[in-house]
């Protein structure tokens, strides 16, 4: 299986190469911008696989298939799953949600070896993705949720929330008084119903709101702390692999 890596973060490159070695999938090509990965795809023969970033350094990964015909399933590697997501897995073989999981990672890769996949060119519809990444799907969200509280039902209003969050395989969401709920849903179900412009999935085990933000502080390993109103029941800290696309929320 001939395999390349399109990701502008060399760090994460990386480490996929090494979560891939270990599934005995070898992707000795990584690519790192979408003038390199133009310029590989005119001079080489094309890959079976591509794992394919979705923002580069010097734009999206899209403007790659729109100069070069790519004959090459895909697995998306995204940060970008509160948008476009259902396009994505029309148009490839899967999606990875950064940070990216070994479990998941070997799951995508066993979906990609037992399809049964003709290589031909990749229809992506460029204009309508780019366009649900640039603004959140015309669609509405969750505004409140009610909670089960003994015998009672409570309604807490989606703008009363300032952070989701697991924790002993329970999903919980914390308010502005300080209180903290049991879900009756996973964070993963969360994904499409919270307003992707108020709600960010800063790593594996939160959401937080981003009027809830009271400081950011750089943090070991190139991450960020997020210093939330009320809450403090343990560390929220932005995971390496979504610290840029993170900052790219705020603005």
């Amino acid at each position: 299986m001939n395999v390349i890596i399109i990701e502008d973060e060399k760090p994460s490159a990386r480490r996929l190469q090494r979560m891939l070695n270990v599934l005995d999938v070898k992707a000795e090509t990584m690519l790192h911008s979408v003038e390199e990965s133009i310029a590989w795809f005119q001079n080489n023969e094309h890959p079976d696989l591509i794992f394919l970033d979705i923002q580069l350094s010097d734009g999206l990964s899209f403007e790659i298939f729109e100069a070069i015909e790519i004959k090459s399933a895909i697995i998306f590697t995204t940060a970008y799953d509160e948008y476009a997501l259902q396009a994505f897995k029309l148009n490839s073989i899967d999606y990875l949600l950064k940070p990216i999981d070994d479990d998941e990672l070997e799951k995508a890769v066993n979906k990609y070896k037992e399809r049964s996949f003709e290589k031909k060119s990749v229809t992506l519809d460029f204009n309508d993705i780019k366009k649900l990444l640039v603004n959140p799907l015309d669609r509405e969200y969750k505004k409140r949720f009610s909670i089960k509280v003994g015998q009672h039902l409570k309604l807490i209003n989606i703008d009363d929330i300032e952070c989701f969050y697991s924790e002993n395989k329970g999903t919980y969401l914390y308010t502005k008084e300080g209180r903290n709920y049991l879900l009756d849903t996973t964070l993963e179900q969360l994904e499409d119903e919270l307003e992707p412009q108020t709600f960010f999935r800063i790593n594996r085990k939160f959401f937080v709101n981003i009027n809830a933000i009271k400081d950011m502080v750089s943090y070991t390993n190139s991450r960020l702390q997020i210093k939330l109103n009320s809450y403090n029941e343990q560390d929220v800290i932005v995971a390496r692999e979504r610290v840029k696309d993170f900052k790219f929320w705020l603005e």
